[in-house]
């Protein structure tokens, strides 16, 4: 007999929000991709990433805050967007990053550019990375710098995650999936950082295994790899390059 479904609810997400505060990095990495951007962070716009929410997360929003609100679909690929989605879930919008509450960002605020990967197994091994942003997001080129303390509370926010809600689970494990053939096709690694923070990994292509690899194996991709590409890139995009360059110190 299949077992029931758990009723996720409002204060599960408010649990998750409790244990998932830390900062991503040190560094801005807002300073450094909103040149790309028009100006604002490539994980704050709409015309950039539409934020899906459960319907519970969303309650629970919505009672902290007046910050969120119902997303309007603008063009063909949005509405797409919103017609698949579950009915669990919506999409919704915020006031913009001027506007940013903190404490009232959504999961997928606060978990961006990284996502739970999940092996063939079903094992949570570590944090990957949103692979279609990788020309607009600074931090998928500079995993190095995230925080220990960042990836320490997104695995314990994930784990209880998929533990009131094992749809979720499902998902991810799907999502890693297809990665997986993807990364395959293109005969490249998925790079991870390990779930206890300490050090990376690199998922084989064509299920050659995982294995474990420094700093200095990680990739950059254009527009950051190398202090040029970027300024042109941001140039080109009418941006101005912050003060403190591309690279962190």
């Amino acid at each position: 007999m299949t077992a029931p479904i758990p009723k996720v609810l409002p204060e599960h997400y408010r649990h998750i929000y409790d244990i998932f505060q830390a900062s991503i990095s040190r560094f801005d990495c807002g300073r450094k991709c909103a040149p790309l951007n028009g100006g604002s962070p490539v994980c704050c716009s709409t015309q950039n990433a539409v934020p899906v929410v459960h319907r519970a997360e969303y309650k629970e929003l919505q009672r902290r805050t007046d910050l969120w609100f119902d997303f309007k679909a603008y063009d063909a690929a949005t509405k797409k967007i919103v017609k698949d989605l579950h009915r669990s879930c919506c999409a919704v919008e915020c006031k913009g990053v001027a506007f940013c509450e903190r404490d009232n960002r959504s999961l997928a605020c606060r978990a961006f550019p990284f996502y739970p990967y999940l092996t063939r197994e079903g094992e949570f091994v570590g944090l990957a990375t949103y692979w279609d942003f990788r020309d607009r997001c600074w931090m998928i080129s500079n995993m190095q710098v995230v925080d220990r303390k960042f990836v320490d509370e997104f695995v314990v926010a994930y784990e209880y995650l998929f533990k009131v809600d094992p749809r979720e689970y499902d998902t991810f494990k799907d999502f890693s999936a297809t990665m997986r053939r993807v990364f395959s096709r293109k005969k490249q690694p998925i790079f991870l950082i390990k779930r206890d923070g300490q050090g990376f990994l690199k998922v084989m292509p064509h299920g050659k295994g995982i294995k474990e690899c420094g700093a200095d194996d990680l990739r950059a991709y254009p527009p950051f790899t190398s202090e040029g590409t970027y300024a042109r890139a941001a140039r080109a995009e009418g941006g101005t390059v912050p003060a403190e360059g591309l690279v962190p110190a």
